[in-house]
């Protein structure tokens, strides 16, 4: 090998025309035309194992390139000028070894021979096998034969012969590819899938592979044949080219194909566009950018569509009518100002609500899959150690048959400020404790005022689609009225900004018997502008009817001043009291916890007679027991002197198992409830607070074991017990099964829109089995289910049995090469019961198969609607 030192140990040098060494003494020979020479004054390693050669010899720096030989013995033949290494040769070179029994250097040719478990490591950890290599002495080019190639990422290669080009180009001849590892038990056997070619080149400057004459094969059965393809190989994160293709079938679409082609511009922006031909629409295009900077990254995506036939949409407000183009704009996008700051955007612009659904765009404004909204925000946000800053901006588009979205509000902007400060006892006079400091802005506008009925609700008389006010002393199906308390306010149409503040104090003591006790003070300041827009009225008419929204209905809420400024300014003491019981044995540690809660502070002067537009949301349960301020939102606030009380028991086992139940009622003992004055949305109304002593509530949580827990929470009238709300949840794995199961009922609350009893179940299952394959379903089932009736415009027709509202199903295969799964989702997106359905039904199959590092398939058919819209009205 010229101009390159081998380093070895020898430990006789014998005469003759060879040259023989083993391993006590070593030799450096450079192949530079002259015989090697023993260096004498070198001495072995000390420590070297007997019978291996170590490279111990000093490497002048100037020599970079030096191959380093491990063998039992090495000979030097002057006559045929050939070096010959035996016994567990190893061959070290600019990050390559080359292992074999034997190995050959010819330096007439410069070529090395290597034969006997042959095997030869890259620098990048890529492995090849074969029963012999025949290389340049540099190693970068030669031919392989019988031969087989593992990659860092676990990619398999096999052939009878390969040759090496360069170090870069490696063609394997009628080879296979595969991401599946042999069998450990049958090596011989077919791995799942593989590709086999007549000719495999694997071009690693270039990181592709290229496959001629090539067959997929699933268990050594042929499936597919392939003349000619190309695909990155498994060392790719970002190459430009061609992404898997998408298939689309839709009665509304027609029949079409999705190519998407992705651009690798720079290592940190990319831009990939897919455009798609739809045989009924056309062609439809998209596009999205990708940008990734040093504090950040961004990315917009565009698509859009000039419809062939708008026709096959229904007419408005139930579809898009006669609309040609159609399309949408996002954009999201994270930026770290520091380690502390950051601030970012996710934003959304679409040509019609039903755009996303219709052509299935992905769109990550959307809030879930079955609540269809979608959800722009820009925020900037701050967070320290015990500190907390958020300033967001929201505008909300309800994307379903049912909004409308002149009612949803532009908050801008919502500002969060929350702040906690220990106190040292002695740099406070004794004082001691933590202060906390919470402060909320928010400002907001909305074009139309949504009002909703109390008792039934009733839908519009032009459509049957629009939430609307009965008068209280007229039949249903006369024209709407606005007013309480036939009639409550979801939100309110106009400009509305409050501000709070408020600022608490609490420490918590334990005295030499072990009671706690926490004293709390706080005071809470609010303002708020109100500026109502009273002189837009909205009216939909159609053959079937009209109806009328109107902004002016307000003051029936607000009385004749639509601009209102206004402020409260609440302070409160009090103190929390807790008694641990501690009774501990060789099985279990149980803790019994009597809870006594006392908050004072003065009435709200205009409880009730102010908007709420973030409080409506009310759960009195376990979790709220014992908070200062039960209300979810700022726009209510508590006021009067309550207590609550409780009791918790605790029992936890040395497995880790643990037993937990809480049980308790709240007191209104003096001043005005706050609960039982309903504000425009009646918040407070029918939340079991409402009267001076409080439902009951409770939990009971069981989990003897990481795999398996039940817990039961309710809430019981509080003269009755009678049940108001229930909720069992349960959830274990057990033999490759895992299963979620909760049952929730939930009592009638008329004032506040829910006439009805609620009850339903929600179960979800996943059994593993075989190591990979898996079965799944969820379900969610209405068992006491509603629906709105056409013919009176009520939400009052009960189908008289339960019904599903979301079903779902799959199995699947998935090992370390391959995922295969196959999914069903069923659920129905409204509430309308038709003459020709019950239901507005959706139903999807999604099919997706992934071959590691060479392919990824997906299919989702949609496989339409059960329910169909004819001149404006269901039928």
């Amino acid at each position: 090998m010229v101009d390159h030192l081998i380093e070895t140990s020898m430990a006789t040098v014998r005469g003759g025309s060879a040259l023989r060494a083993c391993a006590c003494t070593i030799l450096a020979l450079t192949f530079m035309g002259t015989a090697p020479q023993p260096a004498a004054a070198q001495g072995a390693p000390k420590g070297a194992p007997a019978g291996q050669v170590a490279a111990a010899a000093a490497q002048p720096e100037a020599k970079k390139d030096r191959l380093l030989v491990e063998a039992k013995q090495l000979v030097y033949n002057r006559d045929t000028n050939i070096v010959s290494a035996d016994g567990n040769v190893q061959l070290y070179y600019q990050g390559r070894v080359l292992e074999a029994d034997k190995v050959i250097y010819d330096r007439n040719s410069n070529r090395v021979f290597a034969s006997g478990r042959a095997k030869m490591t890259e620098a990048d950890g890529s492995t090849t096998y074969s029963d012999k290599f025949e290389l340049t002495d540099d190693f970068k080019t030669g031919f392989v034969d019988s031969l087989s190639t593992v990659s860092k990422d676990k990619t398999f290669f096999t052939a009878p012969r390969a040759e090496r080009s360069e170090g870069e180009t490696t063609t394997f001849e009628k080879g296979t590819y595969t991401a599946c590892a042999p069998c450990a038990a049958h090596p011989e056997r077919p791995p799942l899938w593989q590709v086999k070619a007549m000719k495999i080149v694997h071009k690693a400057d270039e990181q592709m592979i290229y496959f001629e004459d090539a067959t997929l094969e699933l268990y050594g059965l042929p499936i597919a044949y392939v003349p000619y393809f190309s695909a990155p190989d498994p060392t790719v994160a970002r190459k430009t080219g061609f992404l898997p293709p998408r298939y689309i079938t839709e009665s509304r679409l027609g029949v079409g194909a999705a190519q998407p082609f992705f651009w690798n511009i720079a290592p940190n922006y990319d831009l990939t566009l897919t455009p798609t031909v739809l045989s009924r629409q056309g062609f439809f295009g998209e596009a999205e950018w990708r940008h990734r900077l040093d504090t950040g990254s961004y990315s917009v995506l565009a698509t859009g569509i000039d419809q062939l036939d708008p026709k096959a949409y229904a007419a408005q407000p139930f579809g898009t009518g006669n609309r040609q183009f159609r399309g949408s704009v996002e954009s999201n996008g994270q930026f770290f100002i520091n380690q502390n700051w950051k601030y970012g955007w996710d934003v959304a612009l679409f040509s019609d609500k039903y755009f996303v659904q219709d052509y299935n765009v992905r769109s990550s404004s959307l809030g879930s899959d079955y609540i269809k909204e979608s959800i722009s925000t820009a925020y900037l946000t701050g967070q320290g150690d015990r500190s907390y800053f958020n300033l967001q901006g929201y505008r909300i588009v309800g994307l379903s048959q049912f909004d409308f979205n002149k009612q949803q509000p532009l908050v801008l902007p919502t500002l969060d400020y929350n702040r906690t400060f220990g106190l040292a006892p002695d740099a406070t006079a004794g004082v001691g404790g933590e202060v906390k400091v919470d402060v909320n802005l928010t400002s907001l506008t909305r074009t139309a005022a949504a009002y909703q009925a109390t008792g039934t609700r009733l839908l519009d008389s032009a459509f049957s689609l629009y939430d609307v006010c009965p008068s209280s002393s007229t039949p249903v199906a006369a024209l709407p009225n606005y007013k309480p308390p036939s009639c409550f306010m979801r939100g309110i149409a106009g400009d509305y900004t409050r501000a709070s503040t408020q600022v608490s104090w609490e420490r918590k003591f334990i005295d030499p018997i072990g009671e706690v006790w926490k004293p709390f003070a706080f005071v809470r300041a609010d303002g708020r502008w109100l500026n109502l827009n009273e002189s837009n009225s909205f009216t939909f008419t159609s053959a079937s009817g009209q109806s009328t929204i109107a902004n002016a209905d307000q003051a029936n809420f607000f009385g004749t001043h639509n601009e209102n400024l206004s402020g409260d300014i609440v302070p409160g003491v009090g103190l929390e009291y807790r008694y641990p019981f501690l009774a501990t044995t060789s099985w279990s540690r149980q803790v019994f916890e009597p809870i006594a809660q006392l908050v004072v502070r003065p009435n709200v002067a205009k409880a009730g007679q102010t908007p709420n537009e973030d409080a409506q949301s009310l759960v009195f349960d376990d979790t709220t027991l014992f908070e200062w301020n039960k209300y979810s939102g700022y726009d209510r606030v508590e006021g009067g002197v309550r207590a609550n009380a409780g009791a918790q028991y605790t029992m936890t086992f040395p497995t880790g198992g643990y037993v937990n139940a809480l049980f308790g009622q709240s007191y209104a003992i003096a001043g005005r409830n706050s609960f039982a004055i309903p504000d425009v949305s009646n918040t407070g109304l029918q939340s079991g607070l409402e009267t001076d002593r409080s439902d009951y509530v409770g939990r009971v949580l069981v989990a003897p074991t990481s795999n398996f827990s039940v817990e039961a929470k309710g809430r019981f009238d509080s003269k009755t017990f009678d049940t108001k709300v229930i909720d069992l949840i349960g959830n274990a794995r057990f033999f490759g099964t895992t299963t979620n199961l909760q049952y929730s009922q939930y009592a009638a609350q008329p004032d506040i829109g829910y006439v009805h009893d609620r009850s339903g179940v929600l179960v979800s299952e996943r059994f593993d089995f075989l190591d990979h394959y898996y079965v799944n379903g969820s379900a969610t089932l209405e068992l006491d289910p509603y629906k709105y009736d056409l013919t009176t415009r009520q939400y009052d027709l009960k189908t008289g049995h339960p019904e599903i509202a979301v079903l779902g199903a799959g199995l699947g295969y998935q090992d370390d090469c391959t995922t295969v799964s196959l999914s069903y989702t069923r659920s129905y997106t409204d509430s309308i019961a038709g003459a020709a359905a019950d239901q507005n039904v959706n139903q999807t199959v999604l099919l997706s198969v992934t071959l590691r590092s060479l392919a990824d398939f997906k299919l989702n058919q949609n496989l339409g609607s059960t329910s169909t819209v004819q001149d404006g009205v269901f039928k």
